[in-house]
């Protein structure tokens, strides 16, 4: 039973800020509060773990829905509790993005900072959750009990074109914990599902092993990986010293 929804959430809360990656579930938070009459701002933070393709979709939809948008910039790469990448690293990311945007948003008049985590995600498998609760961050659309499922529709009704946006985690998720993150490492992650994009694969990831390129995607596009396999190859052993071929197909 939902406890909440998003007439009464805003009714309570009227002046918020929200914190805004350009994805599905933020992206429907900032349509929701504007629907709502919320006197709202996006903040998106720019780090060296976001492909500029986010921060593009992010000033698309904030321009499509007239919201109001703060672009703030962080280097996160200047943390060493970051770069070291310990298995709970997206604590420490989540510690320093959102303090960053409670700074700025308080500074901006705002004393309720909003994030867009949903009903489906899992809080005890994500550590940057705890960071959320430390800061006193709200989360709306999983106290609506919004599953990811629902957004999308929800989203798709709006006319909002992120609604089939696949979920994209930052790149640094593409080095293994435990490895120390660089910007080198990051560039050439991004280049390389940047060019992966260009040739129509989608909801993919190029993953770090070493200095080999290990590509996951989904079941129906193994075979195109194989027919696009020298262009592939041209284009990534620029960066990566060997590619491979993950036959486990991307589930999620």
């Amino acid at each position: 039973m939902r406890s909440m929804n998003k007439e009464v959430f805003f009714k309570e809360n009227p002046k918020a800020a929200i914190a805004f990656s350009g994805g599905v579930d933020s992206s429907y938070l900032l349509y929701a509060a504007l629907s709502e009459k919320a006197d709202v701002t996006a903040y998106y933070v720019k780090t060296a773990f976001q492909p500029a393709f986010e921060l593009e979709d992010a000033k698309r939809l904030a321009n499509d829905l007239g919201a109001k948008m703060v672009i703030l910039t962080l280097d996160v790469l200047a943390f060493d509790e970051v770069t070291a990448n310990p298995a709970d690293r997206c604590y420490y990311c989540k510690q320093r993005i959102f303090s960053a945007i409670t700074e700025r948003a308080k500074a901006d008049g705002y004393s309720v900072i909003c994030d867009g985590t949903n009903a489906s995600d899992d809080a005890g498998d994500r550590p940057g959750m705890r960071a959320l609760a430390e800061l006193s961050v709200r989360s709306p659309l999983r106290e609506w009990g919004l599953t990811k499922d629902e957004i999308r529709r929800l989203s798709k009704e709006a006319g909002l074109f992120t609604w089939n946006k696949p979920s994209y985690a930052c790149l640094a998720t593409r080095i293994p914990a435990g490895e120390k993150i660089t910007a080198e490492k990051l560039e050439k992650t991004e280049k390389a599902e940047v060019f992966l994009a260009s040739l129509g694969f989608s909801d993919f990831r190029v993953r770090l092993v070493g200095n080999t390129a290990k590509l996951q995607v989904k079941a129906g596009q193994l075979e195109k990986v194989l027919a696009d396999r020298e262009r592939i190859l041209e284009k990534l052993k620029k960066y990566y010293t060997a590619v491979t071929l993950d036959l486990e197909a991307r589930n999620a």
